[in-house]
């Protein structure tokens, strides 16, 4: 769990340090991305030091501590399976490209929340962020000619072909029809 709360947070462009005693294999494999790991025990005050903080031991007294600690010198905590011990919750994320759909059930049940977002993402398929850029670059060009974005129909060309034809990698041919869409 740890590992996988770290490469979330690397995704997004955090510099992750990580204090622990003993690194689980799928953490190690991130050493290299890291900002900083500490092969410790989280010692009382570390979580002052940081913005955000994330505990995932699985040892109660620990993990309270860490919570503590952080509570205390007003920085937010997330305990992993530790609802009570969280300023904040994460939610489960699928990205591809600019496109991010995260799922939450506001820490009730991280599974279902994991399990709605692979449904999700297996629901839309691939290519939302090429989709995305290709729906940028249009919207983009509409505001450059002094047009409003609100002129196009985009849930028609999104339930027509053209996410399918991003899907496939007809980018030119879905392009083709996004600019008959918007006149340009």
């Amino acid at each position: 769990m740890a590992a996988r709360k770290a490469r979330g947070l690397l995704e997004c462009g955090a510099a992750v340090t990580v204090i622990a005693p003993a690194l689980s294999a799928d953490m190690e494999s991130l050493v290299p991305l890291l900002h900083d790991i500490e092969r410790r025990p989280y010692e009382p005050g570390d979580a002052a030091t940081f913005r955000l903080v994330v505990t995932t031991t699985g040892i109660p007294d620990v993990d309270a501590a860490v919570f503590a600690d952080a509570d205390a010198a007003g920085v937010w905590v997330n305990s992993a399976d530790d609802r009570a011990h969280c300023s904040f919750i994460l939610p489960a994320v699928h990205r591809d490209g600019e496109v991010t759909v995260a799922v939450s059930t506001g820490g009730l049940s991280p599974a279902l929340a994991s399990w709605l977002r692979t449904h999700l993402a297996a629901q839309c398929g691939d290519g939302l962020g090429p989709l995305a850029e290709i729906l940028g670059e249009a919207r983009a060009r509409l505001q450059r000619a002094g047009r409003r974005s609100d002129s196009v129909d985009w849930v028609a060309l999104l339930d027509g072909p053209l996410p399918e034809l991003v899907r496939s990698g007809e980018i030119d041919n879905a392009r083709a029809i996004v600019s008959a869409a918007t006149g340009q």
